[in-house]
């Protein structure tokens, strides 16, 4: 990415944390805009020579040296039902890093970098046509913006463990967790059901909710919940429609009867940006996607000996 494009990042980076996204735009072969979170990307240029990789998955374009290291390139265009750029000489590579990785996807040309209230993201109609790839759309200058799911994106190409070891299931045991109760909070289907699933094998109910506009009223309600049926600890995503991870954060250590919860945030998002963030909203730890056992650790060291219900 340029001196000029960093410089605009830099610029956006005083938003974050007030539930406003910094996104690139980028198009994938005709006129429909798509967005990514720019802290997710590190560089941005032309499309580079790539190596054939005959046994990879149909949307592995091929891999690349990125800096003296071997990354895989992905055929965004393809993953979103565009015409493959696998051969396109025009096209860009845009490397991006999620949960400690490093990948390029193919993107048909780059556009430009925009903010966007948190609170103008929505999640797409299903009329719309994008499917489960695209998780948010909003409108930027009358143009309707897609954000894409990345991670989803990935989950079809990586076999992500998703379950806890075996050792680390012998420690959940131990430690009888119930009746407490985890809130789960993540626009993304894949998400969800990988949170659900892990906390389903620690034997801990979940309460699900899409954005923290949704957790944060499903919370308030909750606070005045019959024991059991409260929640005691929070895990959420940072990147969501209408209100971010940040901002439910912020929001939660505001209201007098929901302060005592613990906050993970658990995001691809990573990064000396995202940890300063972590501690400015005053969230009590950091996880990054997709990790099963860190995220079951820390979910037991939070957890406190007695229940408590918020």
């Amino acid at each position: 990415m340029s001196g000029a494009w960093m410089d605009k990042v830099e610029q956006q980076t005083r938003l974050a944390g007030h539930n406003r996204v910094a996104m690139l735009l980028f198009r994938l072969g005709d006129a429909q805009l798509f967005g990514i979170n720019v802290f997710k990307v590190r560089e941005v240029m032309r499309r580079v020579p790539m190596e054939r990789m005959p046994d990879a998955h149909p949307l592995i374009a091929g891999s690349c040296d990125y800096r003296g290291q071997t990354i895989p390139v992905i055929d965004l265009a393809l993953a979103l039902g565009y015409p493959s750029l696998r051969d396109d000489p025009s096209a860009h590579l845009m490397v991006t890093e999620f949960s400690r990785s490093i990948q390029g996807f193919l993107v048909a040309d780059m556009q430009r970098l925009v903010h966007c209230e948190g609170e103008s993201l929505a999640a797409p109609a299903a009329a719309l046509g994008f499917g489960t790839r695209v998780n948010a759309v909003t409108r930027v200058d009358g143009s309707l913006v897609a954000v894409v799911d990345v991670e989803h994106v990935l989950a079809s190409l990586n076999a992500t463990p998703t379950s806890l070891s075996a050792p680390m299931q012998r420690i959940a045991r131990v430690h009888d967790l119930q009746p407490r109760r985890v809130m789960v909070v993540d626009d993304s289907v894949v998400a969800r059901q990988q949170l659900v699933g892990l906390f389903r094998q620690m034997d801990v109910e979940c309460v699900v909710a899409q954005d923290g506009r949704e957790a944060l009223e499903r919370l308030q309600e909750l606070a005045g919940a019959p024991e059991g049926e409260g929640v005691t600890l929070v895990v959420s995503d940072i990147e969501m429609p209408r209100m971010d991870g940040y901002a439910l954060t912020r929001a939660i250590r505001e209201t007098p009867a929901l302060r005592p919860l613990k906050v993970v945030l658990h995001s691809s998002i990573s990064g000396l940006f995202n940890e300063s963030m972590v501690r400015e909203v005053n969230a009590d730890r950091f996880v990054a996607k997709f990790q099963p056992d860190v995220l079951a650790q820390t979910v037991l060291d939070l957890m406190p000996e007695q229940f408590d219900r918020f």
